[in-house]
Order: C-alpha cells, then sequence, then structure tokens
C-alpha cells in the first residue's frame, strides 16, 4: 500500500528550476531585461519580506528597484520560474540602502512558518544558494578566487592550470522520533528555550547509510538502541545547508544515559505528557514537530493539533 505523502515547510513542487536553461547566455541576458524579472535578495543571510499583523510575504523587487540596480550579473544566482516570474537570487552588499518601504529583512528560522508555504519554499532556497556561494569564493583545492557559471549554480576556479569546478553542497542529517510503544524519547539543548525538547538527530558521516547513522546518534547522545527503523519524510534545512532525512524508529532497550555532551537531557514522554504542556515542543515549520505529530496522532483520541493543552517553544520570534 502507498504511503501518505507528507509535505514538510521548504519542500515541494512550487518552481520550475529551469535547470537545463542555466548555460544558455543568451536566455539569461534576455530573462535579465524581462520587466516581469523577480530579484530575491539576502542580507547576512536574512531574506527580505512583507510584514502583516499575522502573517509575512516574500517581497520580491523588479529591475527597477533600488536594490537592484547596479547588481552585477555574475552575482545573481537563478533559482528558476516561480508563479509564472524568472527569480533570481542575490546578496545585497550595501547596507547603506534602505529596503523598499514597509519591507525588512528577517531570519527565514523566525518568519517561516508565518509565510505562504510556497514562498517559503522560495526563500529557503534562495538563502542556502547565497550561503553557499558566500562560502566558496576561493578554490578548496589551490586557494585561486572561483567564478560563477551556469546561472550561479557553479563555482568555477580562476586558475586555468587548476579550473575545480565547486557545486551546491548539502549535509545529510538524519532526524529520528525513537519510541518504546507508548512513549516518545525527546531530548534537549542547554541553549534552547526552557523546557523545550526535540528528537534525536545529527549528521551523517562519510561510510554510514542512513540506518547506521540513525542508530548510532541514538546510541551515541541517549544511549538507547534500537531495532525498526521506517523512513518518514524529508525536509531541506537551509541553516545553512541541512537536507533532513526523517525516520520513525522502535526502541529495544529503555535506560537513558547521555554519552556525550551534545544533550543536557533526554527522557521519555508519553502522549499525556505532551497534550498537557508539560514539554515544549519544537515549532510546526520544522519536521522534528512533524515526525512528534505522526507518532503523537497514531494512537491519540484526537490529533495534537486539537489539543488545547500542547505547548509550541518560543523561539524568540517578535
Amino acid at each position: 500500500m502507498a504511503s501518505k505523502r507528507v509535505l514538510n515547510l521548504y519542500a515541494g513542487d512550487y518552481l520550475d528550476r529551469l535547470a537545463h536553461l542555466r548555460g544558455d547566455d543568451e536566455w539569461l541576458q534576455a530573462a535579465l531585461q524581462d520587466s516581469t524579472t523577480a530579484f530575491v535578495p539576502l542580507w547576512e543571510a536574512r531574506n527580505l519580506i512583507t510584514r502583516e499583523p499575522e502573517a509575512a510575504r516574500a517581497a520580491f523587487l523588479d529591475s527597477n528597484a533600488e536594490l537592484a540596480r547596479g547588481i552585477d550579473a555574475g552575482e545573481l544566482i537563478l533559482l528558476g520560474r516561480f508563479r509564472e516570474r524568472t527569480c533570481f537570487a542575490f546578496a545585497w552588499q550595501n547596507p547603506r540602502e534602505l529596503p523598499p518601504e514597509n519591507t525588512e529583512f528577517e531570519d527565514l528560522r523566525r518568519i517561516g512558518e508565518l509565510l505562504d508555504p510556497q514562498e517559503a519554499g522560495l526563500l529557503a532556497y534562495a538563502r542556502a544558494m547565497v550561503l553557499w556561494r558566500e562560502r566558496h569564493r576561493f578554490c578548496g583545492r589551490c586557494g585561486a578566487p572561483t567564478a560563477s557559471v551556469r546561472a550561479g549554480h557553479v563555482l568555477k576556479c580562476t586558475d586555468p592550470t587548476c579550473a575545480t569546478e565547486t557545486f551546491p553542497r548539502l549535509d545529510p542529517a538524519i532526524i529520528v522520533l525513537v519510541s518504546d510503544g507508548q512513549r516518545a524519547l525527546l531530548g534537549r539543548q542547554a541553549s534552547w528555550p526552557r523546557r523545550t525538547y526535540s528528537t534525536i538527530a545529527g549528521y551523517v558521516e562519510p561510510g554510514e547509510s542512513l540506518e547506521d547513522a540513525v542508530r548510532r546518534e541514538v546510541l551515541e547522545e541517549t544511549g538507547i538502541e534500537t531495532g525498526q527503523i521506517d523512513y518518514h519524510s524529508s525536509q531541506p534545512w537551509p541553516f545553512p545547508s541541512s537536507l533532513m532525512l526523517g525516520f520513525m524508529a522502535q526502541a529495544t532497550s529503555t535506560d537513558v544515559v547521555l554519552h556525550d555532551a551534545e544533550l543536557e537531557d533526554a527522557r521519555w514522554f508519553t502522549r499525556e505528557d505532551i497534550a498537557s504542556g508539560s514539554v515544549a515542543l519544537p515549532g510546526p515549520q520544522s519536521i522534528s514537530f512533524r515526525l512528534i505529530e505522526s507518532w503523537y496522532d497514531a494512537a491519540a483520541a484526537r490529533p495534537l493539533s486539537e489539543e488545547p493543552g500542547a505547548r509550541i517553544a518560543s523561539w524568540g520570534r517578535s
């Protein structure tokens, strides 16, 4: 039987990436001269948005906007076609210029869940690409400067004797809801808001399968051994370049032992604990919340979304 599709924030078919046109210089020049083309600026890893009383919208610029004037075409990154407009991302370099009226640069982690999901996905993509570009301005092989090719999707070493090409990178990370049947295993880091607990997560290491990474991370951080592991869903997480791969796992032991300094605490929580608000959950925009919600809803009298006592952590969003 086919599994139900899970669509996490920042994911989905919201964009035609136009990958086949990234090397077409003639088409790119025409797109830049098209009055309908939209520009997506970032400043210090923050996206430009328009705030509304109970929501937010992505702020798109056209070629006449002050922030978009004089941009070097080599600094632009083609995102693709979004709602009938070709979109390019770029890093805004002049902090003395004010953004357009009624807009501001905001951290996507703080306002992502307020955005239209498709706009959130586009801004996440733009953020990931701009940060990748800023961190690879020099060749990792010889140290020479890199230059943008293929509409910003490849950075090529400018030393012709090297000419190494660097592509956008992703860091695969597993994230897992471990259950012993009636309880969920959640942990917290010391820097998180008070009483906030989340699912176990960690980066995949070279030479590891995803299942191996799940077992290792859970054992390293909590001392819990796991048996059956089932894939749940994935989520692009551009902070700055992770791809979160979500799993559900069955515990084969129950005694929690913190083996490293990654977590301040880890413990088992019942559905009653979660419904009562005795633990604060990660934000709804995260795959961690979706994993907890899926586990909770599988054997609860009513969905987690309908529990008035359930508590979501405040991560400082104003």
